[in-house]
């Protein structure tokens, strides 16, 4: 397979998440909107806000594995993660694009896409010539189950141990 030929499931889970970055952004305008409208929706402004940022990350992600360029790029199951965690928010469209995204990722032929969309990028190494075979090494013997010998008696010191003597005797 060539590498400029995309698996199926591969532009599947690209476009899916650029459909599911446009899904978020709208998500996330329409919450950031709604909450303007109540004073404690302003406070909550932070947690409307991420839908959004979710889906800025989602379209840039999906305009390179969409790119007729092909990028290094590693699939990115962390967006996935995000997107399964909008449904919190209630968008369960993203929810069941990041399960998809997960399911596709372990495919084989997307593994292997990835792979060598990642080998291509990196500069090849030049080929070298063959190595000399190297010598095969014997195994060590294992060790002897011989008993150790006895260990040597202490030689008796060359001086003779000095005796004192008791005053008063």
């Amino acid at each position: 397979m060539n590498i400029n030929q995309k698996p199926g499931l591969f532009t599947a889970v690209a476009a899916l998440t650029l459909v599911s970055g446009i899904v978020n952004l709208f998500w996330g305008f329409i919450a950031s909107a709604t909450a303007l409208g109540t004073i404690v929706g302003v406070v909550c402004l932070p947690i409307t806000i991420l839908p959004t940022i979710l889906g800025v990350f989602e379209i840039i992600y999906a305009a390179k594995l969409l790119s007729s360029q092909p990028e290094p790029v590693q699939p990115s199951q962390t967006i996935a993660v995000f997107e399964i965690m909008t449904f919190m928010i209630g968008n369960l469209f993203s929810m069941v694009v990041g399960v998809l995204a997960l399911i596709f990722y372990n495919d084989v032929t997307v593994r292997d896409y990835f792979a060598r969309l990642n080998g291509a990028a990196a500069t090849p190494a030049p080929p070298s010539a063959p190595a000399a075979p190297e010598p095969a090494v014997e195994p060590e013997a294992p060790p002897s189950l011989e008993t150790p010998a006895a260990p040597e008696a202490p030689q008796a010191p060359s001086k003779p141990k000095r005796i004192r003597k008791v005053a008063g005797e």
